[in-house]
Parts: C-alpha cells; structure tokens; sequence
C-alpha cells in the first residue's frame, strides 16, 4: 500500500505521524511510504532521516495525499485539507469527531474510510492510541497549571508551598490515564491533590499508586462544587470513548471560584468538559472567565513533540501495518478472528472499533448520535 505522511498544519502543532523508524518498518514490509518535506522537523526528524529510511519525500501536501491509498496523520483535517480527500482514501488519525460536526460532513462528502486513533480498542477494553498521548496531556496539564498559577495571571501560588504556608488545592476531574498522570506530576510537586472520578475501582487504583499521597472523592455536583470552590488549579481529564464530554463545571460555578483560580481542560479536544471552555492554540492557550484563566489547547502533546511523535509511532505502528496489510477485513464488517494469529486478530477487532465513517456513511454510533445523522 501507498501511505502517505503530510506535515500538520494545525497552529503549533510540531508532531510527525510516523518516525524513520516507522518509515523502515513499513517499507521493509513492502508498503511505499510518502512524507511531505519537512515533516518531521518540528520533532527533530530531518528529510535525510526519512530518505534513508526508505520513504520517498516529496515537497507539496497536495502530492502526498493524492499518491497515497492510506494518510497517516496526528491531528485531525482542517479545512484547508478537505479538498485533498477523495472517495476510497484511508485515513488513520486524531479524529475527535463526536466534537466536529464540519469534519466529519468533510468525510462523508468525501466518502472516506476514517478510523480514529482515539477509539481504537484493545481486547481489555483500554484504549492504547489514545494512553501515550493522555500520559502526555496529563503531564503537560500539572506543569501548565503551575506556571499559569504564578502572577501575573494566577493567584500567585506555588504548587507545593514552603515550611511554613499552604500548598495549591488542584482538583482533578477524570481518574483515568489523563488524571491520574496529572495527579502524579501535581503530587510530585507536593500540592494538595484531589481526583473526582465516577469509578470507585479507578479511585482506589490511584490511590494505591500514588500511596495515599492524593485524596480521591466519588464525581457527583454534590462532591465536585465544595472542592471546586477551594480549589486553585481545576484539570478537566474527563473521557467518555468517542463522545462529547460532560459539562461538569457550569460558568455559574466558575463565576464562584477564587479570583486567579486556573482550569486546564484537557477534554477540550472532546468539547470541554466546563461550559466555558473553548479552543485555544499554543500561540494564544489561555483567556480570562469570571478572574479564573482558562487554558484549552486543542493539541497540548504537540508541544513537545520530540517526546509524543515517538511514543505515538510507538503505539500506532502494529495497527498501521495492519490496516495497511488487510484493511478490507475491517471496513467490509468481516470476522477478523477467522483464520488469523490472535494478536492479528485482536488489532484488527481493535481498528474496526476505531472505524468513524465509510463510504459517505458514519459507521460509529457514539457520533452518529452526537450530531443526529
């Protein structure tokens, strides 16, 4: 197969979908791959890189998408991109449709087979292209939140105190691989920590981990408002597969926080998780609501690429090659488990949960609902 490598042209956004490593892996097993020049550079990968790799590099994105069967990206298309889809294409990337009702109009009209690194699924049911960049995300989020909480746009507070004064209250919503990364950077930096999650396994999980170092309680408006008001960073982590995330900060209850106060809604990607929220680049990453600063970069991992583009090839390199071997088993609904390895298997059942729209359909129900098709 034909897989093509665009540069991204999101605002700030420095990652590559695929590494030279990536590259030799997929031309060795007989697949062409085209990479737009410069690609890579952002994440400290040169075009020589590339070449000795294996991959044919090429200058214009209109040439990379239009020689490839398959475009491996890690951001969603903008609009700028819509014209390059065209009927049959591949595409496998940061989808977040349930959140974009413009894009995934782009891929019905276009009749592409999209599947989303987001719902990918694993036999456990975990979600392992979207794990490396919520550990990413999580992390990002605890060290954003304390340099945002310094004057002159926070409180003037410093995460863990001194001998002698309080550390930062952070409350962190969603117990899952996101919050719990932020918890473990916001602990590490001795502030008072707090996760809310619905699950009291997920609860009782990270307590383990981090030792009773953080205090966890039950998510319901009764817990979340208390904590909320005391709180001087909130991190909105909350994730429901595939859907628009929950509203579980009102601007009411946003108009009630400490003056100074910081959220860092990293389920912005999946529509905020705070009805204030909205999507902000790494040029522009915060924005002033009631003295509580917002920030809600759409691609926060993007940021330091150097580490997320490996540990994003890491990740997505065994589905791509599936995808690029028999990705007919997925989109034509056949059993994939009849007469493979189970680890093929298992990939291949883990793509057909990732599959977001075919030929000018939209084949996942969690988004079909989102935006009534």
């Amino acid at each position: 197969m034909r897989i093509g490598v665009p540069t991204e042209i999101k605002v700030h956004e420095y990652r590559v979908a695929v590494t030279p490593a990536g590259v030799h892996s997929l031309t060795s097993a007989g697949h062409q791959v085209v990479v737009q020049s410069g690609a890579g550079v952002g994440s400290a990968l040169s075009d020589d890189e590339y070449r000795a790799a294996g991959a044919t590099v090429v200058a214009d994105a209109a040439e990379v998408w239009a020689r490839a069967d398959l475009i491996c990206k890690v951001k969603e298309p903008l609009p700028q991109e819509y014209p390059l889809m065209r009927d049959g294409l591949l595409l496998f990337t940061y989808l977040h449709s349930a959140a974009d009702l413009a894009g995934t109009r782009a891929l019905i009209d276009h009749k592409v087979t999209a599947v989303a690194y987001e719902t990918v699924t694993a036999p456990d049911g975990s979600l392992p292209l979207l794990a490396p960049m919520s550990e990413v995300a999580g992390r990002i989020a605890a060290q954003v939140g304390a340099v945002e909480l310094m004057r002159p746009h926070g409180r003037g507070t410093l995460m863990g105190g001194v001998p002698g004064t309080p550390p930062a209250k952070v409350v962190v919503l969603g117990g899952g691989t996101v919050g719990r990364n932020a918890a473990q950077v916001a602990a590490g930096m001795r502030a008072d920590v707090c996760v809310v999650d619905v699950s009291a396994a997920a609860l009782r999980a990270i307590d383990a981990e981090l030792s009773g170092h953080v205090r966890t309680a039950m998510s319901n408006p009764w817990e979340i408002e208390p904590l909320l008001l005391e709180a001087d960073l909130v991190i909105g982590a909350v994730l429901v597969p595939g859907a628009r995330a929950p509203h579980l900060v009102s601007e009411g209850l946003v108009a009630r926080m400490r003056p100074g106060s910081v959220l860092v809604d990293v389920a912005i990607d999946q529509g905020g998780c705070s009805e204030v929220s909205r999507p902000t680049t790494h040029e522009s990453p915060t924005y002033r609501v009631h003295g509580t600063t917002v920030y809600a970069v759409t691609n926060m991992p993007g940021a330091v690429p150097v580490t997320s583009t490996r540990a994003l090839t890491n990740a997505t390199l065994p589905y791509l090659h599936e995808l690029a071997n028999v990705g007919d088993t997925i989109v034509e609904g056949r059993d994939p488990a009849h007469g493979l390895h189970p680890r093929r298997a298992a990939l291949l059942a883990g793509l057909r949960a990732g599959l977001t729209t075919h030929a000018g359909e939209v084949r996942n129900e969690v988004v079909a609902r989102a935006h009534r098709l």
